[in-house]
């Protein structure tokens, strides 16, 4: 029986298939409307990507959907997977920041990658990925424009607000000013932003080293930068942060394939 971990985001879903604590397979799709249809689309690519089958499969699910999977076996908490994956990928991490789509979750983790402590951010669109996304529309730059950008800034202009629709007002403000806010001031500004939601989070637990980053977003190098001057010291970040609670689950499936759990 192989051991398949789902981590289904509102903006994309991720599987993981694991054999003997080895990655076969993984795939990343963006999610569709309804949960279950999306899982099983990157489910069976992932399968054919591994040369398997739908059967014998022990499946771990997480995420925003994770409950919405009839085919999964057990649905775990995203802070759990996260653990889990992140140990997997760095041992010697004791915390992670996951920043994802639609939200900002920090865990605290033990030796044994096992969740000690964790603290999140989901009430507002400030501080994610859609945030960062609108920002970039909004100043009509891609994402790769705006990290490159952001490492050119020798300041940062001000956004205070913690509200995505009042920060959106203050950047509108810098690009119309005169003479306007150069543009990687103004980035350099609006990662400061989401990094102090970050790191108010961070806090709240307690940082320790290791950290490592996990999520879509931690592709982007010019925030991480930012991460990194202000926590003061190097953030380990995977090939393919988006992966990482995926990982977390397909470990936990692989655990309960070696306890003879169906």
């Amino acid at each position: 029986m192989k051991a398949l971990g789902i981590d289904i985001g509102s903006l994309t879903t991720k599987v993981v298939i694991l054999e003997n604590s080895r990655i076969l397979s993984s795939v990343i799709t963006i999610s569709g409307e309804e949960a279950e249809s999306s899982a099983k689309e990157a489910v069976e690519k992932a399968l054919t990507q591994a040369g398997l089958s739908f059967d014998n499969l022990y499946i771990v699910s997480t995420g925003v959907g994770r409950k919405s999977i009839a085919f999964s076996q057990q649905p775990k908490a995203i802070t759990t997977c996260l653990a889990r994956g992140i140990c997997y990928l760095f041992p010697s991490v004791r915390m992670v920041i996951d920043m994802g789509a639609e939200s900002s979750t920090i865990v605290k983790l033990n030796e044994g990658g096992r969740v000690k402590d964790w603290a999140n951010h989901d009430k507002c669109a400030a501080g994610t990925g859609i945030f960062l996304q609108q920002m970039a529309r909004l100043m009509q730059v891609s994402m790769e424009e705006m990290a490159k950008l952001s490492l050119k800034a020798k300041s940062s202009a001000s956004i205070t607000s913690t509200c995505a629709v009042f920060a959106e007002s203050e950047v509108i403000s810098h690009v119309h000013r005169e003479p306007p806010t150069p543009k990687e001031e103004i980035v350099a500004g609006i990662y400061a932003s989401v990094i102090s939601r970050i790191m108010a989070l961070c806090k709240r637990v307690g940082i320790e080293k290791d950290v490592a980053a996990a999520g879509g977003v931690a592709l982007n190098r010019g925030l991480i930068h930012t991460l990194e001057k202000e926590i003061g010291f190097g953030v380990l970040v995977p090939d393919t942060p988006q992966l990482v609670a995926a990982i977390g689950a397909a470990i936990l499936a692989e655990e309960n394939v070696e306890k003879g759990l169906k």
